[in-house]
């Protein structure tokens, strides 16, 4: 994440409409850069661009049987760079969906509701800031 530029942020899932809502409210709502991806394996293919962090939803395989699901596509992240920051959206309300979620290293697990834009952008927010602090803090580590 550059100072000067907007974070960018990958939005998967495999529901059309909901990611089509879900990136219109962040482009009227926000100034990040988005990126939208409909299966697990898109996303994976195109973690070369960068993403500042990913909003990751849980069930990818309920449209294409043979899609990876959230959780696979997750660790896939992280294995090929454990730094980018990931949201896990649900429509579960189970506490073992989120305690699974937590152990493959998610960095947050919301439930799909009607507020669940809401929480999602001050999650991100939250994320984002600790980033940005973990990076100063580095650098002034370095000239120390």
């Amino acid at each position: 994440m550059n100072k000067n530029s907007p974070a960018k942020i990958f939005l998967v899932d495999d529901d059309a409409v909901y990611l089509k809502m879900l990136e219109i409210e962040f482009q009227q709502s926000t100034g990040y850069v988005i990126e939208t991806y409909s299966s697990g394996e898109e996303c994976v293919r195109n973690l070369a661009r960068l993403p500042d962090l990913v909003v990751l939803d849980y069930h990818l395989n309920g449209i294409q049987k043979n899609a990876i699901d959230g959780i696979k596509t997750l660790d896939k992240i992280k294995a090929l760079n454990q730094g980018i920051p990931v949201v896990m959206l649900s429509s579960q309300d189970k506490i073992e969906v989120a305690i699974d979620c937590m152990h493959h290293k998610a960095s947050d697990y919301i439930v799909k509701s009607e507020t669940a834009f809401l929480r999602l952008t001050k999650s991100i927010s939250a994320i984002l800031h600790t980033l940005k602090v973990e990076k100063t803090l580095s650098w002034y580590m370095e000239k120390v």
